[in-house]
């Protein structure tokens, strides 16, 4: 069977993603098909391109993720990309979908027109950045004739691209709207507004996942938790194996339903 496996943004929160990650495979669940908004375009793209979880994290490790920011001096943003360009040439320096080992799909944000924009071929790193592109943070990033933001503003759990492509759809939202964060000042607020638009975006789309995976813990955090990475990264994954007996007998039920299917033809 197809298994497809959409990973949401998050900020710092997509570490949990890894963790996730991790543990679907121990559980012997392989996605076959990829598809990625915001920090979850860059844990796709870092598997795809045959990363293990384990490598994924020494990567951000390594790279002392929260050095990648650098001071932006538009007015139209804080911080601009160009580290987090560099550092993701450094791991994926042939920059093109077509050379990674698993389809991926990456969406961002058309500010100008509110389209979604979703990339699948061609050069790699520059959608990702696009689709990575959390408004007022960073700056819009110019692909062409579009100007992009942040994939999760518009679609936060892009499971489109799998549907009809795939026979079992996982869905991971790092993103969950919690009430615990006190706002105390402009990044808080910003934060928060956010986050309710985006939790709006994704209930119809959670209704198209064969099984959806939201820890719940990760609304402790926020997405400028970068220091907390392993914290994320168990998170994930602990959640993730204690949900994995329900996981497997939904497909389990699902590939029994296609065998099923297949004979009757």
């Amino acid at each position: 069977m197809e298994i497809g496996l959409a990973l949401s943004g998050g900020g710092a929160r997509g570490f949990a993603h890894v963790g996730v990650l991790q543990a679907l495979l121990e559980e012997g669940f392989v996605p076959t098909k990829l598809s990625g908004a915001s920090a979850g375009s860059i844990v796709c793209a870092l598997y795809a391109n045959g990363y293990l979880p384990k490598d994924i994290m020494d990567i951000f490790q390594r790279a002392k993720i929260r050095s990648v920011f650098s001071l932006s001096t538009q007015l139209t943003g804080f911080l601009k990309l160009g580290k987090i360009e560099k550092f993701l040439e450094t791991y994926l320096p042939h920059n093109s979908f077509e050379q990674l080992n698993i389809p991926l799909t990456i969406n961002a944000t058309e500010i100008q027109t509110g389209e979604i924009v979703y990339f699948n071929s061609g050069p790699l790193i520059q959608p990702i950045l696009a689709s990575s592109c959390i408004p007022v943070l960073f700056e819009p990033l110019r692909v062409g004739n579009k100007l992009l933001v942040d994939g999760g503003i518009l679609n936060n759990l892009p499971v489109e691209p799998l549907l009809n492509q795939c026979d079992f759809i996982v869905g991971v939202h790092s993103n969950p709207c919690g009430n615990t964060l006190p706002i105390i000042n402009m990044r808080t607020v910003m934060e928060r507004s956010l986050l309710l638009a985006i939790q709006n975006n994704i209930q119809d789309r959670i209704l198209r996942c064969d099984y959806f995976i939201e820890p719940p813990e990760l609304c402790r955090f926020t997405t400028l938790d970068a220091s907390k990475a392993q914290e994320l990264f168990s998170i994930g994954y602990k959640y993730t194996k204690e949900i994995a007996p329900q996981l497997k007998n939904l497909y389990e039920e699902k590939q029994k339903g296609k065998e099923i299917g297949h004979l009757k033809q």
